[in-house]
């Protein structure tokens, strides 16, 4: 039986449906396109000055996504992974969106920061072309973000994400469509502006190869193509001779510009005058068309996690490296904490799947903000694990992980106001226990305690002669169980 994956990219222009057949080449997993599904939303269009997005905008994303539901109903949830960008990041009304995103598609959907998006853009670049020994420059132009990155091989090497797309800029300095020379220059001038901050980094780690990975970029080349403006890619010269010919129309339509599609008119302008900033301020000679983008890394990184090859364990391993932890410690904690979870018995679902791994990963990490102070250091673990790029976790994951470390130690009254289900407190439970079975940073012979899901909670059994024989433990128990009484609606009781 075939091997499908499905990626679904929720972007700030376009909504777009990947499906790839996996097949194995002396050894190494290939993915093959089987089917590419794409609408255009305009979801960022629809965003007000208040960042929130608009009722009808949200039911053009729901519609679509209605659609890419029926074609991957019958996938498995470890085969899909749906990611959103931009306009999910900094919608203020985010929560209710993803809601009626995820009901329509069926599937979670991964709110990922713009550093992952440029590190799986990359990945997906990279499956897409032909080996090379040299540095290449990927540059993707979206709705509401652009991502640049540098890199090597399927390593990338120097990753951004800056806060300017074709449709917001499309909104910012062409919103009733008319094309001046002065709306062109203050187009191009603010995103030189943007890109002022990075350019010398990326002109002195310099590559050899430059690809555009983005419908923009794509959209540009075509155009100079079809237009017979250029016979060598991308290059600023043309560019500036495509800005003139869409000066002197006024307006872009598919009917006065070959090669244009209906949906990219109304933002060609917008993405032009970027990609004008770009070559300027990081001095690009020239511009291939790329493949892949963003859902094609989607579809390899799903596939790492489906084998040995997860990022995210890659990236746990690193933050513990860079944070000199104690690594024998993590790993006690980690063992201990996943031994009680498993004993909860909780429904094999893809959720929980996900948080038994991330309990793993918060007990390899939960001590991160030891390196910061020992006072509170829960509290500056939770907020590096926030805020921190970790190349594989999604928004949601780095959140979850900010939670369970938040939790693990202290009083639970901090949590109070936190919107959790009874599965992600279990699983916090399992960790505060863990650390407090742990506190001597010593190995135990056997698990002196065992857990049991009820109705109303979890009943916590414990050996009788352990407990007599260990009162500090005893007693942080007991307060344990006061605490889940007191301030979660997971009753845990000691028996």
């Amino acid at each position: 039986m075939e091997q499908l994956l499905a990626a679904v990219d929720l972007g700030s222009n376009s909504f777009r449906l990947s499906i790839g057949r996996v097949e194995l080449h002396n050894g190494h997993a290939q993915i093959y396109a089987v089917d590419r599904l794409s609408e255009s939303v305009r979801l960022a269009a629809g965003m007000g000055a208040d960042k929130h997005i608009a009722p009808e905008a949200l039911e053009r994303a729901v519609s679509t996504l209605k659609r890419f539901h029926e074609r991957i109903e019958g996938f498995h949830p470890n085969r899909v992974r749906a990611v959103a960008t931009n306009t999910f990041r900094v919608a203020r009304n985010r929560s209710h969106v993803q809601a009626a995103a995820e009901a329509a598609l069926g599937f979670p959907i991964e709110v990922i920061s713009g550093y992952e998006e440029a590190r799986l853009i990359f990945s997906g670049v990279s499956n897409e072309l032909p080996p090379s020994p040299n540095r290449r420059l990927i540059i993707d132009i979206g709705g509401g973000s652009t991502e640049i990155i540098v890199g090597k091989g399927f390593q990338p090497l120097l990753l951004t994400s800056l806060y300017m797309g074709c449709v917001s800029y499309t909104d910012r300095f062409f919103a009733d469509g008319l094309i001046t020379e002065a709306r062109m220059q203050s187009a191009i001038l603010a995103a030189r502006s943007e890109l002022e901050g990075i350019a010398h980094q990326y002109r002195k780690i310099g590559w050899q190869e430059c690809y555009g990975s983005s419908g923009t970029a794509k959209g540009i080349y075509a155009i100079l193509r079809d237009n017979q403006l250029s016979s060598k890619g991308v290059t600023l010269e043309a560019m500036w001779s495509l800005k003139d010919q869409l000066i002197q129309m006024g307006r872009v339509t598919p009917e006065n510009l070959p090669g244009i599609k209906p949906q990219r008119a109304p933002v060609l302008a917008a993405g032009l005058a970027i990609l004008i900033a770009i070559f300027l301020e990081l001095r690009i000679d020239s511009l291939q068309q790329g493949e892949g983008a963003l859902r094609v890394g989607v579809l390899y990184d799903l596939l790492g996690r489906d084998s040995e090859r997860d990022k995210r364990e890659e990236t746990a391993i690193q933050l513990s490296k860079r944070y000199k932890l104690d690594t024998a410690q993590a790993q006690r904690v980690k063992q201990v904490a996943l031994t009680l979870f498993d004993q909860l018995g909780l429904p094999p679902t893809a959720e929980n799947t996900e948080l038994r791994r991330s309990l793993g990963w918060a007990a390899d990490l939960h001590e991160v903000g030891l390196s910061i102070a020992h006072n509170d250091y829960h509290k500056h673990t939770a907020y590096v694990l926030q805020h921190a790029d970790m190349p594989g976790y999604s928004r949601d994951d780095q959140s979850r992980l900010s939670l369970l470390t938040l939790g693990h130690q202290g009083k639970l009254a901090k949590l109070q106001d936190h919107q959790t289900d009874s599965e992600t407190w279990m699983t916090l439970l399992c960790l505060r226990l863990a650390t407090i079975l742990m506190r001597r940073r010593e190995s135990l012979e056997a698990l002196p305690i065992a857990l049991q899901r009820v109705d109303d909670g979890v009943h916590m059994h414990a050996d009788a002669s352990w407990l007599a024989s260990h009162p500090l433990s005893e007693f942080s128990l007991h307060y344990e169980c006061e605490q889940w009484q007191r301030y979660t609606p997971v009753r845990l009781s000691l028996k």
